[in-house]
């Protein structure tokens, strides 16, 4: 099997190359790099692929808040009757991944394709705003992962440490309850930890944005869509990790893993 995925590319985005580069190196064989214009014009079909990963960046330059102007557009935007937030939903009740990562993971909580916990795609229930701080965070974090979370594209992965660079990754709901409930349904599928203990912290810089219950990324219930802050990409090599001239770092970037699981799932559904 041909594994194909879709990165889509303008408005904005600004790391597509390094993440169809993980992509590569993840076992994805046909890349496609497509502007979000060929898709609400329906010029393009999510359906001919088997995963979309909607890349990092600044889209439409975080105007009315991150990702929120390209949310708006892909709601109102309409493929003949038909909305193309609905052919995404579609896609994913069809068995297709979906990666934001990012930007591209605050577009999925602004078109409330995450955290969906009750099955609906297109109703938003969270938020992504400004870091506790007030400032643009770029550093590396370390994740904790629940082993108990559904999520695909996080199986078998202990920890992982990887780099943060955002003005607006802290997850909020409209009540603490909300962020908790998906801490224990497993759906916070990556929280900021401590490197000392391995376990989730509030405590800054470790936690570089004040998130509710430290969650660094979560997943849909199905663990087919998935979303996290930090940037899997752009650790691919062992030359990008912040000390890979002191220490002796396997070749491949931790990265990596999260898209090989995604390779790894399709092969075998």
């Amino acid at each position: 099997m041909k594994l194909k995925a879709l990165v889509p590319t303008g408005h904005g985005i600004n790391c597509e190359l390094e993440t169809r580069r993980a992509l590569e190196l993840g076992g994805f064989r046909e890349i496609d790099l497509v502007h979000l214009n060929l898709l609400s014009r329906g010029e393009v079909d999510p359906a001919d692929y088997q995963c979309i990963v909607f890349p990092g960046g600044f889209l439409d330059g975080d105007d009315l808040g991150a990702a929120q102007a390209c949310a708006n557009r892909i709601r109102h935007s309409r493929v003949n009757s038909e909305r193309l937030i609905d052919r995404l939903a579609q896609f994913i009740h069809r068995g297709g991944l979906i990666l934001g990562i990012c930007n591209g993971f605050q577009l999925l909580v602004k078109l409330g394709m995450l955290p969906a916990s009750d099955g609906d795609y297109t109703a938003r229930r969270i938020t992504l705003t400004a870091n506790e701080r007030g400032r643009f965070e770029d550093r590396w974090a370390h994740l904790a992962v629940d082993p108990k979370s559904p999520c695909v594209f996080t199986k078998g992965i202990e920890r992982l440490y990887l780099p943060v660079r955002h003005g607006e990754g802290k997850i909020i709901g409209p009540d603490e309850e909300t962020t908790r409930s998906l801490v224990e349904s497993h759906q916070a599928a990556v929280r900021y930890a401590s490197p000392e203990t391995g376990e989730p912290t509030m405590e800054y810089p470790y936690n570089p944005n004040g998130s509710h219950e430290a969650i660094a990324g979560l997943c849909d219930p199905t663990g087919r869509v998935f979303g996290l802050m930090p940037h899997p990409e752009a650790f691919n090599h062992r030359t990008n990790h912040p000390h890979w001239t002191r220490e002796d770092l396997p070749e491949e970037g931790q990265g990596i893993a999260v898209f090989k699981n995604a390779a790894r799932h399709i092969l075998s559904a």
